[in-house]
């Protein structure tokens, strides 16, 4: 695998960028894992897919650079089970937890090169999270969550600098 420094960059770029515009998401509604927690997931998810394709280059026979991103859902999954908390019988951090899994898929993604599946991705992520939280709330009769998220909007717009 012979990758410029260019398209090197690029690839980590990428993957800290989409990742952290889901981190962005989060972290407009208050959600534990934002920009920086995300960004670093996708990374780290790209830094391990290019060292198993370096490696696979240098031994072809013996190394399937597939099997990294294997192991990286694994790892994230552990991280995504600490984010989950049960609380009082409710279970909370499931979709923080499913975010984090998402963008270390799309860290993968552009370490692979795969541009355009990481880019349209991170759009139906967001798309996800920014439609189907309020619906699900709706759905699920938890209006007190539409209104603390539209309140927190509401606050942010309304503060005066001290």
């Amino acid at each position: 695998m012979d990758l410029t420094l260019q398209e090197l960059t690029l690839r980590l770029i990428a993957a800290a960028t989409l990742s952290g515009l889901i981190g962005m998401e989060r972290e407009l509604h208050q959600k534990p894992a934002g920009i920086r927690t995300n960004a670093l997931i996708g990374l780290g998810a790209a830094i391990m897919t290019l060292a198993g394709l370096s490696i696979a280059a240098m031994w072809p026979e013996t190394t399937d650079p597939s099997r990294v991103a294997s192991v990286v859902v694994q790892g994230i999954g552990f991280i995504g089970a600490g984010a989950i908390i049960q609380a009082s019988g409710s279970i909370r951090g499931l979709t923080t937890a499913a975010t984090m899994w998402v963008c270390a898929g799309i860290g993968i993604l552009t370490g692979f090169g795969f541009y355009e599946g990481a880019l349209i991705s991170t759009i139906i992520v967001l798309v996800l999270l920014a439609v189907l939280g309020p619906l699900d709330a709706k759905i699920m009769g938890r209006e007190e969550w539409m209104d603390k998220n539209l309140s927190i909007s509401k606050r942010k717009k309304k503060r005066t600098p001290r």
